[in-house]
């Protein structure tokens, strides 16, 4: 379309960056605008709200979004690893504060208040943990080759460029996210994370030892969280309170193929039908046809962050992509399975898609970060 004349950054920067990932990024939010339009004005209204409430709250984030999204891109690998660590030094001086001074959403301690707006330092805190993570896997690789799980130097105290150290921040993280109590969230961190540790060779030996400490994980939830004791109790008896999921299927059935438009109601009685359960309201309003295409977005979105980590010549940067193909990939599935009734809720959002300034920042950050390495990688 545009010749290439000039060196300028902005030129570059045109010509280097993945411009598929980068339109369906924005793709999606402007599709999250308009879907906020719809399910979120009911889920205003259900709160004697004006209609355009939620989407008025939200366009600062969109806005912020945009400008961090675009922004990041821009940045050099150095840059990217500065504003990670910083990310994530935020995020963790926030965590402490959902323990000591929590502010209370729906029987979670998960935000912490700053008056006009509430923040979740657990999904602030993503694209700080996936970059840094990445980061700290490249460096074990350069100095301790490819055995760096069982190299006993991997793990001694001598060096910060260990695994204990690393394990000794990321357990103490993870409690405080469960206490929240956010199981779904700490189940994607540590999908998260052991989808890297697979990326950077942790031995196929070692996946019943995974297994059996996310079935321990599961176990202790289930006798120590009194939602994740219902929820899934409902979910395999179908008693209990199984009214969202039970509306959500409603919704998707009442969509059909082309969807219901003005005659749409079922989604009315889905209270978080403008976060967790807005695929529901999307089939409903726009039909099974539309649905799928936007599944297939979602789906192209994520098969081009597999590309482009397969394509990496930097392990830093495969590992950060691929981390991040995992985090949008796994949310995606909890969000689906949710929503389908496929599985007990964990109150999980659909990138990019559902309302929560939180997630759509962390997303936006995280893709800008993205598209910067991806884009030095391949130039430079």
């Amino acid at each position: 379309m545009f010749k290439r004349g000039e060196d300028s950054r902005l030129t570059s920067w045109y010509f280097q960056t993945d411009r598929r990932l980068l339109g369906c990024v924005l793709l999606l939010i402007v599709l999250s605008i308009i879907f906020a339009l719809s399910a979120g004005s009911v889920a205003a209204e259900r709160i004697n709200m004006p209609w355009y409430f939620f989407l008025v709250k939200a366009i600062p984030f969109y806005i912020v979004g945009l400008l961090v999204l675009f922004g990041t891109s821009f940045l050099t690998k150095k840059q990217v690893l500065i504003l990670a660590g910083l990310n994530l030094a935020f995020g963790l001086a926030l965590l402490p504060l959902t323990v000591i001074s929590p502010h209370m959403i729906k029987n979670s301690a998960r935000f912490v208040s700053f008056g006009f707006f509430n923040i979740m330092p657990s999904d602030i805190m993503k694209p700080g943990f996936i970059v840094m993570t990445a980061y700290f896997l490249s460096r074990m690789k350069e100095r301790y080759g490819a055995n760096i799980f069982f190299n006993k130097d991997a793990w001694r105290f001598n060096t910060w460029l260990s695994w204990s150290y690393y394990l000794m921040a990321f357990v103490p993280v993870l409690l405080i996210i469960f206490r929240h109590p956010d199981f779904g969230t700490s189940v994607l961190y540590l999908a998260v994370l052991f989808a890297m540790a697979f990326i950077a060779g942790l031995p196929w030996i070692l996946v019943p030892v995974i297994g059996g400490m996310a079935l321990l994980m599961l176990v202790v939830a289930f006798f120590t969280l009194g939602h994740v004791h219902r929820r899934i109790i409902s979910f395999f008896t179908g008693t209990g309170d199984t009214y969202q999921v039970d509306n959500s299927v409603d919704s998707i059935r009442h969509g059909g193929l082309l969807g219901s438009g003005d005659d749409a109601f079922v989604k009315q009685f889905l209270p978080d039908v403008h976060t967790d359960f807005i695929f529901a309201a999307i089939a409903e309003d726009l039909g099974a046809i539309m649905a799928c295409g936007l599944l297939l977005l979602l789906f192209y979105v994520f098969r081009r962050l597999v590309q482009n980590a397969t394509n990496a010549r930097d392990l830093f940067v495969l590992y950060a992509t691929g981390g991040t193909a995992a985090l949008f990939g796994t949310q995606i599935c909890f969000n689906m399975l949710t929503t389908l009734n496929l599985f007990a809720p964990k109150g999980m959002t659909l990138p990019f898609i559902s309302y929560g300034g939180s997630s759509l920042l962390a997303y936006c950050l995280l893709f800008g970060m993205i598209l910067a390495l991806v884009r030095e990688d391949k130039w430079k």
